[in-house]
This record gives structure tokens, sequence and C-alpha cells, in this order.
């Protein structure tokens, strides 16, 4: 039984194959895409699919955590103009079952499972054996995500916080906020988020700021 499973995101798209009498944990096989050049995630999985000479009745069902909110069934891809809905690329990919989750949801919830290998500590303090968990992950935008144990395992919840209001804690932070709103300004006052500045799309700000003030 094989299972497809999808990161989407604005820079790429990473799709992996799984097989159920293998291993669900190590992909049987992987692809990285450029989304940009795709007008769509269908797109991209029919690429996947004729590379590996597979169709969607192949797969038992197909997953995919994609970057912004999913409602419905439905999601708007942050930085790319995609809407994708699951029962269109179902009937469009021939794939029995498909989910969309938010890709954070997906990353917070394999945290958990992480070996001691692959964490490392930033700042020493005492965690709570089952205290709420942040995830924060910066990429083309910035991701949020957080953990609640519901008293047997831990469960993973979508957070829009990256495009909470940038809030300022120094006087050069108040300086950046004010040039940023200047560089965004259409006739009145932008929004301007956390994504504005920590993330991949922000280091470019943050370089235009620094320039100006001369310290690049």
């Amino acid at each position: 039984m094989k299972f497809l499973a999808g990161d989407i995101g604005g820079t790429k798209t990473v799709l992996a194959l799984y097989d159920a009498d293998q291993n669900l944990v190590t992909p049987t096989v992987e692809a990285t895409y450029p989304s940009a050049s795709y007008t769509s995630l269908e797109a991209i999985v029919q690429t996947f699919f004729s590379q590996q000479k597979l169709t969607g009745a192949d797969f038992a069902a197909g997953t995919f955590g994609v970057a912004g909110p999913v409602v419905a069934g439905r999601a708007a891809i942050t930085n790319l103009p995609w809407i994708i809905d699951e029962r269109q690329m179902s009937e469009t990919l021939a794939l029995p079952k498909v989910t969309l989750i938010n890709d954070l949801v997906a990353i917070a919830g394999a945290v958990p499972h992480l070996p001691a290998a692959d964490l490392v500590t930033i700042h020493e303090g005492k965690a709570a054996a089952t205290g709420p968990i942040a995830v924060v992950a910066p990429g083309t935008g910035l991701g949020e995500a957080y953990l609640i144990h519901d008293g047997t395992h831990y469960r993973a919840y979508p957070s829009e916080g990256g495009h909470a209001d940038f809030g300022p804690n120094s006087a050069t932070e108040t300086e950046l906020l004010q040039f940023l709103q200047k560089q965004f300004s259409t006739g009145q006052t932008p929004h301007i988020s956390w994504e504005r500045v920590c993330s991949g799309s922000g280091i470019p700000n943050l370089y235009a700021f620094l320039k100006e003030q001369g310290k690049v």
C-alpha cells in the first residue's frame, strides 16, 4: 500500500512516496521541485507521477502540508498564486483520498518524536514534561504552530502568528518599523508583520534598512 506525502512551500515542493509494506518513516522515493515554476500543485504531482511511472490509482491516499490556512478542504498558498482543493485534486489526479493540512501542523506533529541527536539547546531552561510546545519556522514566510498535551499525547494546532504585528523592542527596531512602513506604504499605514522581518522574504528588508543606516 503506497502513500504520497508533500511539503508545499512558496520556494519549493517536496514530494515523497511511502510504502506501508516497507517503512512509513523513510520514503521510498523523494523529489524536490521549484514551486514557482509550476502553475499548480496538480502539475507538480503529475510530473512526479510521470517520472516515477505511477498514477494516482497506485496510491491509497495523499496528504499535503501547505503553506497557508486550510479551510473546508481548500487552501490559498502563501507567496504563490495557487488555490488547492482536496476534492479537485482527488479527481484530477485519480487519487482515492486527498488531505490538506497546514504545513506547520505537519512539522509540529513530528516534533515530539525527534531523537535527542536532532535537538540543539539555544537557551538552557527547565521544560515541563507535558507543557505547551511552540514551533517557529522561518522559510519563504514565517510559519508558526503549537502543540498541547491532551493527557495522552501531543496534538498540533495551526497558527498564523507570522502575520501578527511586528512589535519593536528598542530604538533601532522602532526605526526599522518606520522604515518598513514607508517601504510598504500605499497611501495608508501598512501592516508590518513579523514575516516582513523574520523570514527569507524579510532578509532583503533588513538589508535595505541596514544599508540606509550605513551599517553595511
